[in-house]
């Protein structure tokens, strides 16, 4: 069959708002062009984000009712804890609400200001939490995975030699630790090889450098891995994973995204002295090192879905309907991130609308433009996310992208070709959108809570 279904039944439905152009451009006003503003009941088509958007399966509901909400000790923790080690057998494991604060945990605990800390590409919050301790965010993906028309099975690798560079030019000593982000998704959601995981691993042990994995989005490498790289067609997923991790000296986590939860992440690692520290932590800002900022039954459905996730006909799935939307958008000429990522379409804003410069935020200017258009809400990952930097100077990112981040399991078919519709018709008028520019923002992490406005306003 050429046809590849959702491998699921729809039992429970949520009516969604149907709205006119004139009410959305209302919400925008209202919202200073910040599509993060918006109330969600306000948005048709929800691809702000992957993380915690999921729907849970009737097994992760019924897995609920099994939380056991002690302070301490609770059983609901060590069916989490069997489910996390099954596929990341670290030493130490502490859970967190989310994984930013898995984050900000680990890297208040090693970065120091004279510290930098290597990744193939950071994330946002991965970066504000490394800047946050004084110390410097630097990114080293392969040269392939900063042009979006390229294609390249593995445009997430880390540039190797580039890091061996990095290394010997800051010195092993300030480099608490080197993080690899799989899949890339400040780079597209791009996929990381295991040859290249390999070959990182050992440009840190020489060094003496631990690697730590952003685990985010692992099963959806984990079969990028078993489709695009030589050795691994005839492996099982789960085995995969482990190896993956087995190059690892520890890991952050989101559960909110390929734990396929609502909320929930957390931090591994081998070294028990950061383990240490870091529990410390915890318990300081999360709660106790049992349930670390969640409830039982959190960790009772993040368990489910650690099960779930690396099902292959669930992963095939996840993939191909991701591709499906590139495939038919790039095919009316819209540039786009090639090839298709792993959760999400990113489009090449900066070819979209090349009449806006870098400094006007194009990817701004066509995220806006696809919610008044069609109520779809995405995300601008480019300028105004990573355009200001930590002395308060502001030069264009690498890229300009509009990120259409699919939840799992949650859109209908139907509902895809929708958001295929609204990119072709913005396509077709691109000349006519304008660039932006803030007129409020904070000094970090400006794109969540800042203010737009057109430049001609």
């Amino acid at each position: 069959m050429k046809t590849i279904i959702e491998p699921f039944r729809i039992k429970s439905v949520e009516p969604i708002r149907m709205m006119t152009r004139e009410e959305r451009e209302q919400c925008l006003r209202d919202a200073y062009y910040n599509l993060f503003t918006l109330h969600s009941d306000d948005v048709l088509i929800d691809l702000l984000t992957d993380s915690g958007t999921s729907s849970m399966s009737a097994r992760q509901w019924a897995a609920l009712m099994q939380g056991d909400e002690s302070y301490a000790g609770s059983p609901a923790f060590y069916r989490f804890k069997a489910a996390v080690e099954n596929l990341m057998p670290f030493k130490y494991l502490i859970p967190t609400h989310q994984g930013r604060a898995a984050e900000s945990i680990l890297f208040t605990v090693v970065a120091k200001p004279h510290h930098a800390v290597p990744n193939n590409t950071h994330f946002d919050t991965t970066r504000a939490n490394v800047e946050a301790q004084g110390a410097e965010a630097v990114d080293l993906v392969i040269p392939e995975g900063r042009k979006p028309e390229l294609e390249h099975p593995f445009k997430g690798n880390m540039n190797i030699p580039a890091l061996e560079k990095f290394i010997e030019e800051r010195g092993a000593e300030n480099i608490p630790l080197c993080m690899l982000t799989v899949t890339n998704n400040s780079g597209g959601g791009q996929p990381v090889s295991m040859e290249n995981i390999r070959q990182t691993r050992e440009v840190c042990d020489r060094h003496g450098i631990p690697l730590f994995i952003d685990a985010c989005r692992f099963a959806e490498n984990a079969w990028f891995i078993k489709l695009r790289e030589p050795g691994y067609q005839d492996k099982p997923v789960i085995d995969i994973v482990r190896e993956m991790f087995s190059y690892a000296d520890g890991c952050t986590m989101s559960a909110k995204k390929d734990g396929l939860a609502n909320i929930g992440g957390w931090l591994a690692m081998n070294n028990e002295d950061w383990a240490v520290d870091c529990r410390n932590r915890l318990i300081l800002t999360e709660g106790f090192s049992t349930y670390g900022g969640l409830a039982g039954r959190d960790l009772e459905a993040i368990a489910a879905g650690l099960e779930e996730v690396v099902q292959e006909d669930y992963l095939n799935y996840r993939i191909a309907s991701t591709a499906y939307v590139e495939r038919h958008i790039s095919a009316v000429g819209v540039p786009t991130m090639k090839p298709a990522g792993g959760h999400a379409v990113y489009i090449d804003a900066r070819r979209f609308l090349p009449h806006i410069p870098p400094l006007q935020y194009p990817g701004q200017a066509l995220a806006v433009e696809l919610y008044r258009h069609g109520g779809i809400r995405g995300c601008e990952i480019g300028t105004a996310m990573f355009g200001l930097r930590p002395d308060g100077k502001e030069e264009p990112a690498h890229m300009d992208l509009v990120r259409l981040a699919i939840p799992r399991r949650m859109y209908t078919q139907s509902q895809m070709d929708y958001v295929v519709e609204v990119v072709q018709e913005v396509w077709e008028r691109r000349e006519s959108l304008r660039g932006m520019k803030f007129i409020r923002q904070p000094r970090a992490l400006r794109h969540f809570t800042g203010r737009f406005a057109y430049v001609d306003d």
